[in-house]
C-alpha cells in the first residue's frame, strides 16, 4: 500500500474541544512496492506484487541475450549467490529496445540464461523501458533516478548514448541507455541509485552490502 502523509494547519477548528485536527491534505507516497509486475510461468502471465519483496534489497536490471555485455548475467548470478541469504534479490526484466538484442519470447530468454549462465534469480516478462509503452514500474524508477553512477569509462558511456539516440529508444532525461542498466531500491522500496550499463556488478556489491547491513 502506498504509504501515507497527513498535513495540518497550524490552527484546527476542533481545537480546545477534545477532538483529533483534522488533515488539510492527505499525501500518498509511492515506493517500488506499489507496483506490480508481470512473470511468465508454465506458458502464462502471472502477475506478481513488489510488495511480495518488502523487506528485501533489490537490483534491478533490465536485460538482453545478444548484447556485449549480456555476460554480466555471470556476475549477477555469483552476486546473487553470495548474497541472497543475507537478503538481496535481483529482479531481470528483458527488454529488446536495444537494437533487437533480445529477439526470443519469454519462454527462449529463460531456456538462454538457464543453459548458459545458470540463473536462479527472478526473470519477468519482457518490456519497454523507454518510450510511451514503457513498463509503469521503469517510469518511476527514472523519475526517482534520472542519472546514475558511470563506470569511468567516458568512450564507452558516450558511445552508448549515441548509439542509442541513433536507435530512436533514447533521448529525455532519464531514458534508459542501454541493456544492464540497473537501479538498487532498499528494504522500503526506496530508488537509492542508479548505475549505467558499463557499471559491472563486482563494482555495485559494496553498495548492497550498505544496504543489507541495516
Amino acid at each position: 500500500m502506498h504509504r501515507q502523509k497527513e498535513l495540518f494547519a497550524g490552527r484546527s477548528e476542533n481545537a480546545g474541544n477534545g477532538q483529533a485536527p483534522k488533515p488539510l491534505l492527505t499525501i500518498y507516497i509511492m515506493n517500488v512496492h506499489d507496483f506490480k509486475v508481470v512473470k511468465r510461468f508454465n506458458k502464462q502471465d502471472v502477475e506478481v506484487s513488489l510488495s511480495d519483496y518488502k523487506g528485501k534489497v533489490l537490483l534491478v536490471v533490465n536485460t538482453a541475450t545478444a548484447c556485449g555485455l549480456t555476460p554480466q548475467y555471470e556476475a549477477l548470478e555469483k552476486m546473487y549467490r553470495k548474497y541472497k541469504e543475507c537478503g538481496l534479490e535481483i529482479l531481470d526484466f528483458p527488454c529488446n529496445q536495444f537494437m533487437e538484442q533480445a529477439k526470443q519470447d519469454d519462454e527462449g530468454i529463460n531456456q538462454f540464461c538457464s543453459a548458459k549462465y545458470d540463473t536462479t534469480f527472478p526473470r519477468f516478462k519482457k518490456i519497454d523501458v523507454n518510450g510511451e509503452g514503457a513498463s509503469p514500474l521503469f517510469k518511476y524508477m527514472k523519475e526517482q533516478k534520472p542519472s546514475g553512477h558511470g563506470s569511468g569509462n567516458l568512450f564507452m558511456n558516450c558511445l552508448l548514448w549515441c548509439t542509442s539516440l541513433i536507435n530512436g529508444k533514447s533521448g529525455k532525461r532519464g531514458d534508459i541507455k542501454w541493456n544492464f542498466t540497473k537501479f538498487l531500491v532498499d528494504r522500503d522500496g526506496n530508488v537509492v541509485e542508479r548505475f549505467e550499463p558499463t557499471v559491472t556488478p563486482d563494482k555495485i556489491a559494496p553498495y548492497i552490502e550498505r544496504l543489507l547491513s541495516k
